[in-house]
């Protein structure tokens, strides 16, 4: 499952100007960094394994080595980078026994995360993101804006209970799946659309059984399609999506 990856010098990275405004000590320089390197890895552009150099980052976003390096810790110690040499870290590669083990606790957390959320989320939330995940499904192709509205439905559940520690389990091993470099048969975006607003609507009809089963069977059926890529059973074109 091997990749290679490109290296960091094709990624042009956003002034701190062109960030935030106002960025004008290592506190914000720093935040502006993390944010930025949190993204491009999140929406793989920077793929696992790509080396990230202090030095070089440091250069192209135009501030200090400092920010640069505690932004690159906290990206350490949230699992998005390991350390590779004295002054580089690399994006994790996450490996496919990793991918399904983590899958699989997220069926039995955002399974009773939707259950016990049900009554407590607000018709026009959930009419919204139902239509942008509509929307997003006749797109062709994954894009950003589908990675962001993965997330916004996956982290509407556990948020809605206002449980930190729930929240903040989910979002580690959502950043395990999305790191895990495969590719995904075409349809998946088509799919996902379907399955994720059969969640909002048992949601919306106050139905919890309905709602961790359609939970379930969502992450279920990404896994289901990742192993026949795994075993090599899915010959059909392959894209990269997100998990």
């Amino acid at each position: 499952m091997t990749q290679k990856s490109p290296p960091i010098k094709d990624v042009e990275l956003p002034r701190p100007a062109e960030a935030e405004s106002g960025a004008d000590n290592e506190a914000s320089l720093g935040d502006v960094a993390y944010e930025e390197l949190s993204r491009l890895i999140l929406t793989r552009k920077l793929p696992g394994g790509s080396l990230v150099v202090e030095g070089r980052l440091a250069l192209q976003l135009n501030i200090s080595r400092t920010p640069m390096r505690e932004a690159m810790l906290r990206l350490a110690a949230e699992g998005l980078l390991v350390k590779q040499g004295s002054r580089s870290y690399a994006v994790r590669q996450v490996q496919p026994v990793e991918f399904f083990q983590a899958l699989k606790v997220r069926e039995l957390l955002e399974g009773e995360a939707v259950t016990l959320a049900i009554g407590r989320i607000p018709k026009a939330v959930i009419d919204e993101l139902r239509e942008g995940i509509r929307q997003l499904g006749t797109l062709g192709s994954q894009e950003a804006a589908h990675w962001e509205m993965d997330d916004r439905l996956h982290m509407l559940f556990p948020e809605a209970l206002g449980n930190g520690t729930l929240m903040k389990i989910i979002r580690q091993l959502r950043m395990t799946t999305r790191l895990f470099e495969l590719t995904s048969p075409s349809g998946r975006v088509q799919a996902d659309a379907a399955e994720h607003i059969a969640i909002l609507d048992a949601v919306e009809k106050g139905d919890a059984r309905q709602a961790r089963t359609a939970m379930v069977t969502h992450l279920r059926n990404v896994a289901a399609e990742i192993l026949d890529i795994v075993t090599g059973r899915d010959s059909g074109p392959l894209k990269r999506e997100r998990r």
